[in-house]
């Protein structure tokens, strides 16, 4: 059993390596909604919203490090 322990610290060190790539790569992401503001008969007007989520590229880089941690520590335990 504790070598699937050390398994999922490396796999979830993996995963937190390639999030923290991403994370620093792309600093934000905007998502769109829809609403409706006038609906009568045929006439139909939409309104766009954007919604920004914005992180900074610090947050990338230590979720970079806390994986690479957790990878090289479950190497360790492993040998």
């Amino acid at each position: 059993m504790p070598n699937q322990e050390i398994m999922r610290t490396s796999t979830f060190g993996v995963a937190l390596i390639i999030l923290g790539i991403i994370m620093f790569a792309y600093t934000g992401v905007d998502f769109i909604t829809t609403k409706k503001v006038v609906d009568v008969g045929p006439v139909k007007i939409d309104k766009e919203e954007n919604h920004p989520i914005q992180w900074s590229p610090i947050v990338g880089i230590v979720l970079f490090i806390g994986g690479i941690v957790l990878v090289v520590r479950g190497r360790k335990n492993l040998a």
